[in-house]
């Protein structure tokens, strides 16, 4: 008899959660909802239609696409190419990179190994805001202002993401690795062979925080790339607040924009970074 309460006594709960889960759910997708729909009102449009608070402060009315075309056809078109190119290079450059540094450091056992993944994760600990102005004069006086490098090279270097991939190459048994020395693969050959294809969502998972570190970056743009060939999106999103009128409708635009992308990218991939970030903790 007591089965039956319990699972009697569970619907309830679980319809408890299931609407906690969906109110928390709106409310970080309430201001996204905002932005899009703002994004398709005309400029004095967005904040008459607030108060007093009606359906129609929900729907755009007329919906315009102005907004839209007028980010699409100016400079932040451009800013966005930019934002793409310098996103995609540092993904597979800094990946590699950062695959290759956490197999030396997860399967190749050499003196000084610990100490240096203590100072791989120390360094992500610290914000990168915290350095960007020194190093920004520091790549100004090697002559790499305005330049695709200089927007680059910063993000290749990636502490999270090689400790996403030290730790799930430190969980691959090492007898796989034995075995295949003993059938005379080289160490690149077990990087190469073994270690990289059973390692897709640990990559996926490193290569999205390198992609979210370049396409969010605003303060090293902002720095290093004052040429307006060179601006990349966030930093042209700036442009519609001028001196004397704030185009708030290009603003939402773009912002809706930038954030699609990211967005289309989790929705696809959500799986295998959930599971990447699964295996941070599994060895030490």
């Amino acid at each position: 008899m007591r089965l039956p309460n319990r699972i009697g006594s569970s619907g309830p709960r679980r319809l408890v959660v299931a609407v906690a889960t969906w109110a928390v759910g709106l409310a970080f997708a309430a201001p996204l909802l905002w932005i899009l729909i703002n994004s398709l009102r005309r400029n004095d449009q967005i904040f008459t239609s607030t108060y007093p608070l009606s359906w129609r402060s929900f729907l755009p009315q007329p919906a315009t696409w102005a907004n839209y075309e007028l980010v699409l056809t100016g400079q932040f078109g451009r800013s966005v190419l930019n934002s793409l190119l310098v996103t995609v290079i540092a993904i597979v450059v800094g990946l590699f990179i950062s695959a290759l540094a956490a197999y030396a450091l997860a399967v190749l056992r050499f003196r000084g190994a610990s100490f240096v993944f203590s100072v791989v994760v120390l360094g992500f600990l610290i914000p990168f805001d915290a350095v960007a102005v020194p190093l920004s004069n520091l790549f100004r006086s090697w002559g790499l202002a305005n330049t695709y490098s200089g927007l680059i090279l910063p993000g290749l270097a990636s502490g999270f993401a090689i400790f996403i991939l030290r730790q799930f190459f430190a969980a691959i048994p090492y007898e796989l690795t034995e075995a295949a020395r003993l059938d005379g693969l080289g160490w690149w050959g077990v990087f190469w062979r073994i270690h990289l294809p059973l390692s897709r969502p640990a990559l996926i998972g490193a290569g999205f925080t390198i992609f979210l570190f370049e396409w969010d970056s605003y303060l090293w743009p902002l720095l290093i790339a004052t040429d307006p060939s060179m601006v990349l999106g966030p930093i042209a999103l700036t442009a519609f607040n001028g001196q004397y009128k704030v185009e708030f409708g290009a603003i939402f635009a773009g912002s809706v924009l930038l954030t699609a992308v990211p967005m289309v990218l989790l929705l696809f991939f959500q799986r295998y970074f959930t599971a990447s970030l699964t295996t941070t903790g599994s060895k030490g």
